[in-house]
């Protein structure tokens, strides 16, 4: 096994400044730096992490916890948050906690004993309990997905508000006025923005909310064809149109309007949200609000990497990412206009 020692004999220099050198110390000549690196790397030298921690105190690693990694919007953030880690010489522990509260905390002191840099949070919980146990432990921390007004740390989220009035005005637009909401739980800060978005596009047309075509509940494919299917059933008021709360309710909401024997888009006109992979597939053809998913992968990632880097700094950033609409094929106005 390669040590210091054999670097220094080769390079002709101390053991001293190989260290200095490999540990990036500027008062190593930038020429003599590289040398050294460079011996190194021909003589396959792997540096121990675990010293190097307790050197410098810092692992090199950040913590990127989400709510559920089968979901492809959670797993596009992630892989753009790797790459861009990967390129700037950190690793990524990845916790997909599967909507569990408990689980997430139990990753934080998971995390802690493993001596992360940072974390990147994408919270289960809306009431901010769980984050400020995270806030707590003193590391760099950068929440995405979601905007939480009350905490002072860095931010990257979507402006949820203007996705959900995107997606609702291009209804209102192809003629539609029965337009269904089936979004996600009703305690949830994004589904409140983005129906806040909804209401907001149906009142600049004078249009008032139907309380009968709004539901909540989870954002999977299964809720949103159980809830697609009881509005459907609906015949008194049932509705032309529906914004989902994400692609998978949208899916959903597609099987249930298979099963009620209408057709998408001549009879029930559909938009999602987040511009999956799965929503430009022919046979499926969804229009979708679309998230820069990897944008927000690696601005995170750049935030708590450059405060690492560079200390903490008074003032924390809130970068908030705008959406665009994907016009496709499963939007009609037939029934609606």
């Amino acid at each position: 096994m390669v040590t210091i020692k054999d670097i220094a004999r080769r390079a002709g220099v101390s053991n001293a400044t190989v260290s200095r050198a490999l540990n990036e110390k500027s008062v190593v000549r930038a020429e003599t730096r590289e040398r050294i690196k460079k011996i190194a790397r021909e003589m396959g030298y792997y540096p121990n992490a675990l010293a190097q921690s307790l050197v410098t105190n810092k692992t090199k690693t950040i913590g990127l916890i989400v709510p559920d990694i089968s979901n492809p919007f959670f797993a596009e953030i992630s892989q753009s948050a790797e790459e861009i880690s990967h390129q700037r010489g950190y690793s990524i522990f990845l916790c997909s906690v599967n909507q569990s509260e408990q689980k997430e905390l139990s990753y934080l002191e998971i995390l802690e004993s493993k001596r992360v840099d940072g974390f990147i949070l994408a919270s289960v919980k809306d009431d901010g309990s769980t984050i400020k146990k995270f806030m707590q432990s003193g590391r760099a921390l950068v929440l995405i997905n979601t905007l939480f007004q009350e905490f002072d740390c860095h931010q990257v989220v979507i402006d949820n508000i203007y996705g959900g009035y995107l997606a609702t005005s291009h209804l209102l637009k192809l003629g539609h006025r029965r337009i269904g909401f089936v979004g996600g739980l009703q305690d949830s800060k994004v589904t409140a923005y983005r129906f806040a978005g909804y209401k907001k596009a149906l009142e600049e047309k004078g249009i008032a909310v139907d309380a009968s075509l709004v539901n909540h509940g989870p954002l999977q494919w299964e809720s949103g064809y159980e809830r697609t299917l009881k509005l459907l059933k609906n015949s008194k008021n049932a509705p032309t149109a529906i914004f989902a709360g994400n692609d998978m309710v949208a899916l959903g909401a597609m099987w249930a309007a298979e099963e009620a024997g209408l057709s998408v888009p001549e009879d029930l006109a559909l938009v999602g949200f987040d511009d999956l992979a799965i929503a430009n597939y022919p046979k499926i053809s969804l229009t979708t609000v679309s998230q820069p998913k990897r944008k927000m992968g690696e601005e995170a990632i750049n935030l708590i990497i450059d405060e690492l880097s560079q200390g903490q700094s008074a003032e924390k950033k809130r970068i908030v990412l705008q959406p665009t609409l994907i016009v496709r094929r499963s939007c009609g106005a037939k029934r609606g206009a």
